[in-house]
């Protein structure tokens, strides 16, 4: 049995690390386009920053510990064919070489890639003008490299979502001045309003100049070759925004990376991302894919496109498992996140209301609660929005924001749990937790959310 795995990511790790413990005889080679096999690219704007001190830092795995599961990882090597009825993929090795590769399963991991907004002079203008796109350690290098030879002192950074705003962070530490310009009407468009408001604020208080409302249509050169950037916008009003920078990152999203899978007639589905079963297998024989190139099963909303980190280790163990002869299931997404800003954090599970109106009658409940009892030093309050189905009382949502030591992170995957196992918001306050004045309170902060919303909600 020869596995073969595209993509040297988070999937396609995964994929070669279930079938490898699976079954230690099997022949598993992985294709890497670059030279950095199983990187935290979350882990990008942490080394920017500079908390991180070392790229090499980044590497969840070595080289030397990923090829010691028996795996053999062919770097620098490009997919460019999949010939499905010969089973065979063709690659561009290092040298330029064309090499075909037998297998005899395929899993496809080729992720996703940075979407390019209709800005003029974004396609003539490059890192070496400092304008960047930020989605791999090649992106991350040329970055680092504006910032220690030109020693930049303003940013510009088109987009305000996760990444926009870790950048914000990171930028700010080293020092620079931050103007980050979000087209939606509030940074953080994947919570609601009210809460990307706090955001908003908070990125203000630490010095960033932060417009919302607005589109950027064009970066320019100024001043010849020593010269600077000009970023030229429009306010929701039809004002003409115009902000001078030393470098620009350009970080809207991003888009299924399909092209290779599609050339060989694998069918696409929700955001034109490979369309696989739950067992991620997609309409080619033998051939499965995961990660952020496929759609993704969401527990309350069907199929969607929702590019996570954390679901493509997921989705790839999958896929490695079958690709064996299994039978495993993706068990599905609910789009659990979180972000740092500074010292506070952000986080989301589930469906906001708008997401939710399809399906279900949604309520949404603001409340307020302390992380641990505030007679203890270090108390912080917690903001949370509660989303719920009227008619039934099934949880739906949750959403926080608050101090980063207050446990955001973990307090939002209690509702993700809650979520996962489709219960009610009322069944939150049965959940048996931990409790001691210095870490909680005898009513954890997410049941006094709950509480909240069955007042409001009579």
């Amino acid at each position: 049995m020869h596995m073969v795995m595209i993509g040297g990511s988070d999937a396609g790790i995964s994929a070669a690390l279930r079938a490898r413990e699976l079954d230690p005889g099997a022949e598993v080679s992985v294709v890497v386009a670059d030279a950095y096999p199983n990187f935290s690219i979350c882990g990008i704007p942490y080394y920017v920053s500079g908390e991180v001190t070392h790229w090499r830092n980044l590497a969840h795995r070595t080289t030397a510990d990923l090829e010691a599961t028996g795996m053999n990882l062919r770097l620098d090597t490009t997919a460019r064919r999949i010939d499905v009825s010969g089973r065979k993929l063709l690659v561009t090795g290092p040298g330029g070489h064309e090499e075909l590769l037998a297998y005899d399963k395929l899993v496809i991991g080729t992720g996703a890639v940075p979407v390019r907004p209709p800005i003029g002079g974004l396609d003539a203008l490059g890192p070496d003008d400092g304008v960047h796109l930020l989605h791999s350690m090649g992106d991350t290098f040329a970055v680092m490299r504006t910032l220690e030879e030109k020693t930049p002192g303003t940013a510009v950074i088109v987009g305000a979502g996760y990444i926009g705003l870790e950048m914000a962070d990171a930028l700010t530490i080293r020092g620079l001045h931050v103007i980050q310009m979000e087209q939606l009407p509030e940074v953080l468009p994947t919570v609601d309003p009210a809460l990307g408001h706090l955001v908003h604020a908070r990125l203000a208080d630490r010095g960033a100049e932060v417009l919302t409302s607005t589109t950027v249509r064009q970066i320019t050169r100024t001043g010849g070759e020593a010269g600077g950037l000009q970023v030229e916008a429009t306010a929701a009003d039809g004002t003409a925004v115009t902000r001078q920078a030393d470098m620009v990152l350009v970080v809207v999203g991003v888009r299924p990376d399909t092209t290779l899978a599609a050339s060989a007639g694998a069918a696409l589905g929700a955001r034109g991302a490979i369309a696989v079963d739950r067992g991620m297998r997609t309409n080619l024989p033998d051939v499965y894919a995961a990660g952020d190139c496929v759609v993704t099963w969401h527990r309350l909303l069907g199929e969607t496109y929702l590019p996570l980190g954390t679901t493509a280790h997921k989705q790839g163990r999958v896929a490695g498992e079958n690709a064996l002869g299994g039978n495993r299931e993706f068990a599905g997404s609910l789009g659990t996140q979180v972000v740092k800003i500074f010292d506070q954090a952000a986080a989301r599970t589930g469906l906001r209301d708008h997401e939710a109106a399809a399906g279900f009658d949604p309520v949404t409940i603001q409340s307020e609660a302390d992380d641990h009892k505030a007679y203890y030093p270090g108390s912080h309050r917690i903001t949370m929005r509660f989303t719920g189905d009227r008619g039934t009382g099934q949880l739906l949502g949750v959403q926080l924001f608050g101090h980063r030591h207050a446990e955001i992170a973990k307090r939002i995957d209690i509702a993700a749990t809650a979520i996962f196992h489709s219960m009610t918001v009322d069944g939150l306050n049965d959940l048996d937790l931990s409790y001691t004045p210095p870490l909680g309170s005898p009513w954890e902060a997410i049941q006094i959310g709950a509480q909240a919303w069955l007042r409001e909600t009579g």
